[in-house]
């Protein structure tokens, strides 16, 4: 059993210390218990008693040793109260007295001065707030005048650029449509110069139809190239306007939002649903422009706006004039190139009746040859005979015996004739050679006629065929781009 107010303790912990209180009778009961000490820094146990009212004094031990169940050291009380050392006089207690009336005279009066004060001030407050409170309506009224104005701008810019960006839409759909129309035009022509390559020997000359197709391809392409590249810059120029169609458009959404914003807060009465606290909200500066600024702002945007517009409408007059002188100019050369092809088709049609009218003399000439040359043949045939007579009768007289043997007339006669007939059979055949070389220098002129005739039909074919294909060519209406 442990006093109230120590540790349990083992034997180890240390060298035990005596308590305060008397040590009880030895029993075999506790004989063996251990005795409490104190730790450093604990309290005794009667610290916590008041001293003024209790003491705690030692008890001397019994004599006979009688044992405390309790464990707990007995306690007495004083006989009576402890005195009071402090007191005031009477004095003091009046003196006190007529210091708290003063004081309560002087904080009354000070009391009534505040109190008037703080009603003055109050009217003064309550005027200044009223007066501010309109200050700030009617400064949010002229600022909702003011955005509606610039809002007003701001629409009326907006549809003029609308409609000019539809407009220059239009004018590169035009572009367009008038460059794909000149792809027909120029395939056509380029497929003429590809069949004039099918023409044959002398009649692939470098002549006045082709000279006009590859000019005719050259302005084609020309003006092709001129439409694209006013198509792209009317492409660029429409990034440029639906920036300055962005910026119109985002500033006007945000003059509507401020606008509803700033109509809402004129709108806002001391008893309105939607007010509320907001602690240090004007601490906090968000803003980030100043009136100047702020109107700058819109008036930049409308400038811009305005000069992508006139440089939308140049464009738009550049695209009508390039139409208009493209159209003009690809008619002009396909009329001329036309021109060229009906005469070069009179000029190998005459080319080709000529050849043929001479192709049939040289065919008469060399049916005439031919009857000719049978002649001749005939004629040589028959000559024959004749020498044959007169050879026979020549030799058969080189028989004739002795003094026979005599050269007279006969004998000069058949001698001549011989002589005659056979200059006569050269003759024949020299003049039959001739026949031979004429009629064979007939022929091949007759195949040089025909192959030169044959050329001239398929140079007569091929232009009447390129004419054929040029028959097709795209209306005005459609080369300035109206489909």
């Amino acid at each position: 059993m442990e006093f109230l107010g120590t540790t349990q303790l083992a034997s180890y912990c240390g060298t035990k210390k005596r308590c305060l209180f008397p040590d009880l009778a030895p029993t075999s009961t506790t004989k063996d218990t251990y005795q409490s000490y104190y730790l450093p820094g604990y309290r005794r146990l009667s610290s916590w008693r008041p001293n003024l009212l209790h003491k705690v004094v030692s008890v001397p031990p019994s004599s006979d040793k009688q044992f405390n169940p309790t464990g707990r050291p007995p306690t007495i009380l004083p006989a009576s109260r402890s005195t009071l050392h402090a007191r005031y006089s009477t004095r003091d207690w009046q003196h006190a007295n007529m210091v708290q009336l003063k004081g309560s005279e002087a904080s009354r009066y000070s009391a009534g001065r505040l109190n008037a004060d703080s009603m003055r001030l109050i009217q003064d407050k309550d005027q200044l707030t009223y007066q501010m409170q309109e200050d700030s309506r009617r400064n949010l009224g002229e600022r909702i005048s003011n955005i509606d104005f610039w809002r007003s701008e701001l629409v009326y810019e907006l549809e003029c650029l609308l409609k000019e960006t539809q407009a220059l839409e239009t004018a590169k759909k035009r572009l367009e449509c008038a460059a794909d129309e000149m792809q027909g035009p120029l395939k056509i022509a380029l497929e003429c110069l590809y069949h004039r390559e099918k023409r044959k020997g002398i009649d692939l000359v470098h002549d006045d139809v082709e000279k006009n197709l590859i000019k005719e391809v050259d302005v084609f392409k020309d003006c092709q190239e001129t439409l694209t590249k006013l198509a792209q810059k009317i492409s660029k120029q429409l990034g440029i306007n639906r920036d300055a169609q962005h910026a119109l458009e985002q500033d006007l959404s945000d003059k509507n939002s401020a606008h509803f914003i700033d109509e809402k807060c004129f709108n806002l009465r001391n008893t309105s649903d939607s007010i509320n606290f907001y602690h240090g909200v004007e601490k906090a500066d968000g803003t980030v422009s100043v009136p100047a600024t702020w109107a700058k702002f819109s008036e930049d945007n409308i400038r811009c706006s305005q000069h992508a517009r006139a440089n939308s409408v140049k464009l738009r007059q550049e695209a009508e004039v390039g139409l208009e002188s493209t159209s003009e100019e690809m008619w002009n050369h396909f009329i001329s190139t036309n021109l060229a092809f009906n005469n070069r088709i009179a000029e190998v049609a005459d080319a080709k009746n000529k050849l043929q009218a001479q192709l049939a003399k040289i065919l008469q000439e060399i049916f005439q040859t031919e009857d000719t040359i049978m002649l001749l043949e005939r004629s040589i045939k028959a000559k024959e005979y004749p020498l044959k007579v007169a050879q026979t009768r020549l030799e058969g007289r080189t028989k004739r015996p002795n003094i026979e043997l005599c050269r007279d007339a006969p004998q000069f006669q058949l001698v001549t004739e011989v002589y005659t007939i056979d200059d006569t059979l050269h003759t024949l055949k020299r003049r039959l050679q001739e026949a031979h070389d004429t009629l064979q220098m007939l022929v091949l002129n007759k195949s040089k006629l025909e192959q030169e005739i044959s050329v001239k039909a398929n140079s007569f074919f091929i232009d009447k065929k390129c004419m054929d294909m040029r028959k097709v060519f795209p209306s005005t209406p459609r080369l300035i781009g109206y489909t």
